[in-house]
């Protein structure tokens, strides 16, 4: 059996050989440092991706509830792969391969027109769906509070400051829609100038700012015509400046205290500083 198969659960591995019997790993695109496994496959349905989760995997479910009901206008178009089989209870799914080069790295990583593609699709996503969730607001602050007693090495004064903020946000309902949850060039695939999108784990509904933090702390900050031609793309800037410090404070606490868990200085530190940056600017 191939190494990579070998990462798969027994009933995961059950499932594979019902929808796609003749699997043959091509590669092992696992990240390591979740437990989750991402592999692509060839076979006589054509070049496929199996991503499983482990026990705990809380990302498979949202990304096979994202193909069931948001993915559709970017699949029909290629610009997000097709779901062909998935099972939330076993943490499994297939979908066929989408071509293209992963975008981070590349020159195209500082290409605006990349950005404005960015924007556009992230338009039509987030244009899907619109609901009212009611404890929207109560939920994010409980989430960067419970983000808060985990364990972490955030500086315990600066861990006073964002639990007294925190403590003043309000509570209540948002407008909420589909996000993807993690939309930066990482998850983004260049093919021949055309910006496709994949990885859909953290998807899920919530404020459509919610998909600008990640951009804002990265590339954004080193280069604002890349924010001018995703703002362009998009169409209008959603972004509240009250409720877009919270959102950028949970986004530094939730960097910092998630890659210390998973042992990832580098990005640990990162979050340090996201979260230096905010005092300091509100200071």
């Amino acid at each position: 059996m191939d190494e990579g198969l070998r990462k798969l659960r027994p009933e995961q591995h059950d499932l594979l050989g019902r929808w796609v019997p003749d699997a043959e790993v091509l590669t092992d695109h696992s990240w390591g440092l979740v437990d989750t496994v991402v592999l692509e496959l060839s076979s006589e349905q054509g070049r496929l991706v199996l991503k499983a989760g482990g026990p705990a995997d809380a990302h498979i479910g949202r990304e096979i509830r994202a193909h069931q009901e948001w993915l559709g206008p970017w699949a029909a178009t290629g610009h997000a792969p097709r779901l062909l089989y998935g099972d939330a209870s076993a943490k499994v799914l297939v979908t066929r391969y989408l071509p293209g080069q992963l975008l981070e790295g590349t020159p195209a990583q500082d290409d605006p027109d990349t950005y404005r593609q960015a924007g556009e699709l992230l338009a039509r996503y987030h244009g899907q769906a619109s609901v009212h969730d009611t404890e929207w607001h109560d939920r994010f602050r409980a989430r960067v509070e419970r983000h808060l007693d985990h364990p972490h090495r955030i500086d315990p004064g600066l861990a006073q400051l964002v639990r007294a903020e925190v403590a003043t946000w309000p509570g209540g309902g948002s407008e909420v829609v589909p996000t993807h949850g993690d939309w930066q060039p990482r998850n983004w695939l260049i093919d021949d100038g055309v910006v496709r999108v994949i990885d859909f784990g953290r998807a899920d509904l919530r404020p459509p700012t919610e998909d600008f933090v990640r951009l804002a702390r990265q590339d954004f900050a080193r280069n604002p015509q890349l924010e001018a031609a995703f703002l362009d793309g998009y169409g209008r800037d959603p972004r509240d400046p009250e409720q877009w410090r919270r959102d950028l404070l949970g986004e530094a606490v939730g960097t910092a205290v998630w890659a210390y868990g998973v042992g990832d200085e580098d990005f640990e530190r990162f979050g340090h500083r996201l979260l230096r940056s905010l005092y300091q600017s509100a200071g």
